[in-house]
């Protein structure tokens, strides 16, 4: 048997993937919750395979990976995630991700891409590929809020001078409500979590 190590945060998902190898010649031997806990499962079980979810909380997928590749471990590595937003996407393909897959239909095509990158073949769907590509060739001088437009920025010069949702609101002449669901798309935009964040961005705008 092949041993395999899932990491996800949600047990359904970890269920799911179990039972989707269960007759294969692929087993799972742990699986984890989180990037830390994968790390350490990696070096306690030494799996074939790694799965790991891009979302999960403290350490994320994309952070573990890179942490794995830092210390020198090439071990195939597939990426099981429901979205992926473009900053994700370029750093998981310059840390080597061996495959990608979306959580929707993942139990059609799963074990033929564990079968891939256990073969030393890369399994990343075309899809990923493509828009990987075009976002490497995007010239990269216009700032790290280029994905913004002129109000989002606004809101991210603002939120980086220190102010509060209210404040920003009654600043711009809107709703402290709307002022969240601004912010809730510009982190989907960024790929980042939290104002903090955010504010750094700006900073590094203002002084780039």
């Amino acid at each position: 048997m092949i041993p395999v190590l899932v990491a996800d945060d949600h047990g359904f998902i970890r269920a799911g993937v179990e039972a989707v190898l269960r007759g294969t010649r692929f087993s799972v031997v742990a699986t984890t919750a989180s990037g830390e806990e994968t790390l350490d499962a990696i070096k306690t079980h030494d799996p074939a395979v790694v799965l790991l979810d891009i979302n999960m909380p403290g350490m994320n997928g994309v952070q573990a990976l890179e942490a794995l590749r830092e210390r020198g471990d090439k071990r195939p590595v597939v990426l099981l995630t429901a979205e992926i937003n473009d900053r994700q996407l370029i750093s998981v393909m310059r840390a080597g991700v061996d495959g990608i897959v979306s959580k929707d239909g993942a139990e059609e095509g799963l074990v033929e891409v564990l079968e891939k990158v256990h073969a030393g073949q890369k399994a990343i769907e075309p899809n990923f590929l493509q828009r990987a590509l075009d976002l490497s060739l995007r010239p990269d001088s216009q700032g790290p809020l280029a994905k913004l437009n002129p109000r989002e920025r606004k809101i991210a010069a603002l939120v980086a001078r220190g102010m509060r949702n209210r404040d920003i609101g009654a600043e711009l002449g809107i709703g402290e409500g709307t002022v969240k669901v601004y912010l809730h798309t510009m982190y989907q935009k960024l790929g980042i979590d939290n104002r903090t964040e955010l504010a750094l961005l700006a900073v590094n705008e203002q002084e780039g």
